[in-house]
């Protein structure tokens, strides 16, 4: 057992002793990767310190941009306009760990800060500090350099009076920068963008009304001020076009209809039947006896009730069309009644039937003696198209309520006045023009068609011809469809031409 015991023990120990040299082998590699590792973090400190004191404090821990705003210098409206003197508001607050002795701000392309004056104002809290400064405007961009520095979590406001934006428009930050009272200069946050509007032709018409003395004496009278002012007056004819377009687009479109309607209710209503008779005169009389307003309120409030949705401006076609047919019926319907019963015995005697009777003889002569009563039916429903601004279709007279609302002026209301008479009084013109040529053709005076050569030669030649014609039996009815439909038109033009004129002698019309 002792033997046994003996290399047992000495096994032992050098297994203790290769675990102990094994130890300090471990030991003495583990020393220098602790060295190395030591030595890196030392080496990433100082890179970190050094960036640290390269790069220099940003901007927002001394001063940050809160807002910019400018106030509206627009006549009549509440756009900003470039070129134009205007107030812009700059507003920032200073950071806890530093404190502010200038502030620059700038803007890009032709804007200008020179002749303006900045106000400067100083909120600690909810209590105002006095602080002085000095401003010094170069070109697009000025410098506000403060007497005291701003202390720390104040608030800056800088109002800069009659400076101004681009001329071009568009939308423009204000830009800038600040000086530390420890030296250091960093740039300032961008403020949310400025919206300007161009400055055109017509705001430099209006900006050349606002230096005349004349203009402002106009002004200072009360009456002419509210419903006249000059550049108001101007402004509004520029923004009332597209109000005036849409208006002449629903009546030009709605009159056609209203013709063919008015026409054929007029037809119905001189029928020999009884039925038709009695729809034309309800369609009629329900339609000229309510007013176009409550017409106007069925169709846009009562048609989307039962499902029908139209278009505004096309139902306002349509409702301006179905109420003037009722009125250009009546007109018809006179002036077929006018024409002389023996128009119609003497269609019969040339043995035309109803249809070519009225196409060709009693509609010429009725469409020329009801022109003038249809152009003045015409402007009556170019004016009443202003009643569909009470249901928001965008023609004039919306353009010119919201104008209003928007100015508190009642201006555009006389410019679109203006817009109506362009279109009304040269057709009362052409109406009277018209009047007057069919009074004359109806006593039979007024000037002569000029005989040609060619057929004063040969009238002659075609005498012998026309009698083998008739002894030939042929009818006068076949002769009547043979005519050329210019002799239809040329009726109706007549009220409209001059004819060339040949001495005749006897007395003149009018003598």
């Amino acid at each position: 057992m002792e033997q046994t015991g003996r290399p047992t023990s000495r096994m032992g120990r050098a297994a203790l002793v290769g675990k102990g040299a094994a130890g300090m082998t471990a030991a003495s590699d583990a020393a220098p990767r602790a060295g190395r590792a030591a030595l890196a973090a030392l080496l990433a400190l100082a890179c970190v310190l050094a960036v640290s004191l390269a790069v220099p404090p940003t901007s927002a821990l001394a001063m940050s941009t809160n807002k910019a705003t400018a106030r509206p210098n627009e006549d009549g409206g509440n756009g900003v306009i470039g070129g134009e003197d205007t107030r812009l508001t700059w507003e920032g607050t200073v950071g806890g760990s530093e404190e502010v002795t200038s502030i620059t701000l700038a803007l890009p392309g032709d804007a200008s800060f020179d002749g303006s004056t900045t106000r400067i104002t100083v909120l600690d809290g909810l209590s105002r500090t006095s602080i002085s400064g000095e401003a010094t405007a170069s070109g697009a961009s000025i410098r506000v350099s403060f007497d005291d520095p701003i202390p720390a979590d104040s608030l800056v406001r800088l109002e800069i009076t009659n400076m101004r934006f681009p001329t071009a428009g568009g939308d423009y930050q204000v830009t800038g920068a600040y000086t530390t009272s420890a030296g250091g200069t960093a740039d300032l946050d961008a403020a949310p963008a400025i919206s300007i509007i161009a400055n055109t032709p017509l705001q430099a018409a209006v900006n050349w009304l606002d230096q005349q003395e004349w203009v402002a004496a106009w002004n200072s009278v009360p009456f002419l001020g509210m419903f006249l002012k000059p550049q108001l007056l101007l402004t509004s004819f520029a923004s009332l076009f597209p109000g005036w377009f849409v208006c002449l687009g629903i009546v030009l479109a709605c009159y056609p209809f209203a013709i063919v309607l008015g026409l054929s209710f007029a037809m119905l209503k001189v029928s020999r039947r009884k039925a038709l008779r009695a729809i034309a005169i309800c369609y009629i009389n329900i339609l000229r006896g309510t007013p176009l307003f409550l017409q106007i309120y069925i169709m846009f409030f009562g048609l989307p009730m039962v499902g029908i949705n139209i278009d505004n401006n096309v139902l306002g076609v349509i409702v301006m069309a179905v109420n003037s047919s009722a009125y250009l019926a009546e007109i018809f319907r006179a002036g077929i009644q006018s024409i002389p019963q023996g128009q119609y015995e003497a269609a019969a005697s040339l043995g035309m039937n109803g249809f070519q009777t009225m196409t060709s003889i009693i509609l010429p002569q009725t469409v020329r003696r009801v022109i003038p009563t249809v152009t003045s039916d015409f402007i009556t429903s170019y004016k009443d198209t202003s009643l569909l601004s009470s249901v928001g279709v965008m023609e004039l007279m919306m353009f010119s309520k919201n104008l209003t609302t928007t100015t508190g002026n009642i201006t555009p209301y006389m410019a679109a006045a203006i817009y109506y008479l362009i279109v009304t009084l040269p057709l009362i013109k052409i109406v009277g023009i018209i009047e007057s040529n069919i009074a004359r053709s109806e006593r039979g005076g007024g000037p002569r068609p000029r005989r040609r050569a060619g057929d004063a030669a040969s009238q002659g030649s075609s005498e012998p011809e026309r009698a083998p014609a008739s002894s030939a039996g042929i009818p006068r009815a076949e002769a009547a469809k043979g005519a050329p439909a210019t002799g239809v038109l040329a009726a109706l033009s007549a009220p409209f031409v001059t004819h060339p004129t040949v001495e005749l002698g006897g007395v003149a019309d009018g003598e």
